[in-house]
């Protein structure tokens, strides 16, 4: 091999020298280029953070606020008929997370007699429709935690036995 097939060190130099119009970028503009990324990523995080608890917001004040329909008797004449027409001795009338109640569902989770008092906004207008209409006929209201999302009390979920 010739030398004329290797480049000398000087021209190797001005392979990575910085060419007059930009040339190659430097550490610190690496940097700046970096932190300008995760800004970006941050900025859209926090972006979709605030929109996910605006929605939760959103769904507790409808879930506080929501009351039992006109043509409720209706339905749930048919929906227990169904019930039991298919061999049911129960339905789920209503699940929410464990956070609507006002202990976290705390006593929900404990099996404590006075969980009731722990409802808040629909919910809590399911239980009082319960104990004036369905109570006295013999049905019975059960609440219970449907899942443990780290460990903790997730969903409540409102049974109605015959």
């Amino acid at each position: 091999m010739s030398n004329a097939d290797h480049a000398s060190p000087d021209k190797a130099a001005e392979a990575f020298a910085p060419p007059a119009a930009g040339g190659l970028l430097t550490p610190k503009e690496l940097r700046t280029i970096t932190e300008e990324h995760e800004r970006e990523v941050a900025r859209k995080a926090a972006e979709e953070e605030k929109r996910r608890q605006e929605e939760h917001d959103a769904l507790r004040d409808a879930f506080l606020h929501q009351h039992i329909r006109a043509d409720a008797r209706d339905r749930f004449t048919r929906a227990v008929r169904i019930a039991a027409e298919n061999g049911l001795r129960e339905l789920q009338l209503l699940h929410f997370p464990s956070s609507y109640c006002s202990d976290g569902g705390r006593a929900i989770n404990n099996f404590e007699p006075d969980w009731p008092r722990s409802l808040t906004g629909y919910a809590r207008e399911i239980h009082e429709a319960y104990e004036a209409n369905l109570r006295p006929l013999g049905y019975r209201l059960e609440a219970a935690i449907l899942n443990y999302p780290g460990g903790m009390p997730g969903d409540v979920g409102l049974f109605l036995r015959w």
